[in-house]
């Protein structure tokens, strides 16, 4: 098959379905062409992209320059791996550093690789600086949580899709309630040998739940009183997706280690990391860990172009302003209408409670019916629909958003 031939939508479904492995359900759309807020179908059919890769695409789709920063970066040198200096690393990593207020930055790919190794810097400096016994170190978590699917992290999730016959599973974690304060300080007294504390700002993939006010800031107090490092998972909720450029930036916390993912190349190109201080990342050495394709010359480019973007459009101050008339209109319009129980969010990182079971097909359907209507999203468990825009998206284009959702939504309740 040629490159270019061109096939229709269910042509394309149907290789996927026959060569690819069946580890994604997505919704029956294949896209072509990205633009702004805006992506096409092979047919030409035109949606406003309401989910933005899982957040990835906050500076819109095939924003002009990070794709002149990838482009001319791939002319001149894509990859060298670690075994040499290239000439971009340093200049991401000091602009980056210095851009979310760290020391260092170690440059992954991925959001799960950042997880990891988030967790390993952890366990390293527990027994190196703290003084845990080696092995004995424990890392608490939520509940509900998802910071990936590589083994370690799906041994302390709880759902039972991510983890059924995939044990053993991975010990040196304690699950606790998300949002409950008493929990935390309760496992934190209890276990001498925490080192960590890993959280989500905002649970994303849990259908954008959204702490009590003051939790995260707590949180933070709690994890210094016990000398146990606070590490917020921002691959989802960072780079001015929730109104300011990091999540936790609501509750002015500074985490111990920050891991980035998504948002932080524009969806150009697999970029990830993790910033701590130097107190912390320092117990790293040669050989503990790395990635061939870690810090390339090509993803440090598109990282930096990435970020000045955020900056340069105001991507921060125009997601609150976006994100407080979306839930402001459809909060009203749920009091009106039985099928919506509740609207939710920061920012441009919202959701919609469906009033039916997670079990329900209800979601998935009205999610059809927008795609139908010329807007893209999709469920997340199973009574919920995530609502995430790129971040350039403008006040006209949100209120036509608004009314294709409230159109579905009425015609799906007649």
């Amino acid at each position: 098959m040629a490159v270019l031939d061109q096939l229709t939508s269910q042509q394309a479904i149907d290789l996927e379905n026959k060569y690819g492995a069946h580890n994604y359900h997505p919704l029956p759309v294949v896209l072509s062409k990205g633009e702004g807020v805006y992506v096409w179908d092979v047919e030409g059919k035109k949606y406003y992209d309401f989910l933005s890769a899982y957040s990835a695409v906050n500076q819109g789709h095939c924003h002009p320059k990070i794709v002149d920063a990838m482009t001319q970066q791939a002319k001149t040198l894509s990859l060298t791996s670690r075994a040499f200096y290239n000439d971009m690393l340093g200049r991401y990593e000091k602009f980056a550093t210095e851009f979310f207020g760290f020391d260092k930055l170690l440059p992954m790919n991925t959001g799960a690789e950042a997880v990891e190794t988030a967790l390993k810097i952890c366990r390293k400096w527990a027994y190196e600086v703290k003084g845990i016994e080696e092995n004995k170190a424990e890392i608490i978590v939520c509940e509900n949580n998802f910071h990936g699917r590589t083994t370690t992290i799906i041994s302390f999730s709880n759902d039972p899709v991510a983890r059924k016959n995939f044990g053993p599973y991975t010990n040196g974690f304690i699950k606790i309630e998300y949002d409950n304060l008493k929990a935390l300080e309760e496992a934190l007294e209890r276990n001498k040998n925490v080192a960590g504390f890993l959280v989500e700002p905002i649970q994303g993939e849990a259908g954008v739940y959204v702490p009590s006010e003051g939790y995260l800031a707590t949180a933070k107090a709690l994890c210094k009183k016990h000398n146990v490092l606070f590490i917020a998972d921002e691959v989802q909720t960072g780079i001015a997706r929730t109104g300011r450029l990091l999540a936790v930036d609501h509750e002015n916390v500074k985490p111990d280690v920050l891991i980035l993912g998504k948002a932080l190349s524009g969806g150009a190109y697999p970029v990830s990391a993790v910033l701590a201080n130097d107190a912390i990342m320092n117990v790293i050495h040669p050989g503990n860990h790395g990635s061939t394709y870690g810090g390339n010359p090509i993803a440090s480019a598109v990282a930096i172009a990435a970020l000045e973007v955020v900056v340069d459009e105001k991507l921060a101050e125009n997601s609150e302003k976006l994100g407080q008339i979306f839930r402001s209109e459809l909060t009203e319009f749920a009091k009106t209408n039985d099928l919506i129980t509740l609207v939710r969010g920061k920012g441009l990182l919202n959701a919609i409670v469906i009033n039916d079971n997670e079990e329900s097909e209800t979601a998935w359907n009205i999610c059809l019916k927008l795609r139908d209507n010329g807007l893209l999203a999709k469920p997340t468990h199973g009574n919920i629909i995530r609502f995430a825009p790129p971040l350039v998206m403008n006040k006209e284009q949100l209120h036509d958003c608004i009314s294709i959702i409230k159109k579905t939504i009425i015609e799906y309740s007649v």
